[in-house]
């Protein structure tokens, strides 16, 4: 694939690592450099390629010259992600998004900028995915969805048709949804956990029996906070 477009990447963790295998292998982006918080930059490269603070991405990568992505995990509920997302927008930059080409996916798919979408997805007709969305391997979404910004779905989620997924939520490894479901913003399914009617903002939804916990619950809290360093 030619590479006509040089990316700057956001993150020299895990996320950060694989984003440059993905985009590197499957994208028209080649990866010129990347950037991190000024704090943990104790290097002039990363994975051989250069290095720089953020503090100095812009002097040294001009957003009218190249693009970024941001990849970061879901620590905090996602929070991280989405301050760096919106960091980098201020600073001028046009975020670029991967669709792994080793998905499912049909031509009315719309997505927001900064997502990562990894292989074996199969999305159906008419879904419609925000900005700054991670969708791990393997998953179902059922025609007509709406995923919202910077909400994460781990593997092997299944979607039903039709459901609506608030912003900065996160979705546990082989959870399923049910179809016409609304989940809200902020809310974390846990991982096996059966989602079969409306969730409200800022719950938790655990196990099979899909046993919701609302966020006035101060157990809600504890569990995310134990989970997302929140």
């Amino acid at each position: 694939m030619k590479k006509n477009k040089k990316l700057i990447i956001f993150g020299i963790g895990e996320y950060g690592e694989l984003a440059s295998y993905y985009f590197t292998k499957d994208s028209e982006y080649e990866i010129a450099g990347f950037t991190a918080d000024d704090k943990f930059v104790n290097s002039d490269t990363f994975l051989d390629v250069p290095l720089v603070p953020h503090s100095k991405v812009k002097e040294a990568y001009p957003p009218s010259e190249y693009f970024a992505h941001v990849a970061l995990s879901y620590n905090k509920l996602n929070r991280n992600r989405s301050d760096k997302y919106f960091a980098m927008r201020e600073k001028g930059y046009t975020l670029a998004s991967y669709v792994c080409s080793k998905s499912v996916y049909w031509p009315d798919l719309t997505t927001g900028d900064n997502c990562f979408i990894l292989e074996n997805q199969t999305i159906q007709p008419k879904v419609k995915i925000g900005s700054n969305v991670m969708i791990w391997s393997g998953n179902h979404i059922g025609h007509g969805c709406v995923v919202r910004d910077h909400t994460y779905i781990s593997s092997h989620v299944c979607i039903a048709g039709h459901v609506n997924i608030g912003s900065h939520c996160f979705l546990g490894i082989n959870a399923s949804i049910r179809d016409f479901v609304k989940i809200g913003n902020r809310v974390f399914v846990a991982m096996g956990a059966e989602v079969t009617k409306n969730i409200k903002d800022d719950a938790v939804v655990l196990g099979a029996k899909s046993s919701v916990i609302l966020a006035e619950n101060p157990l809600a809290k504890k569990i995310k906070r134990k989970y997302f360093n929140l």
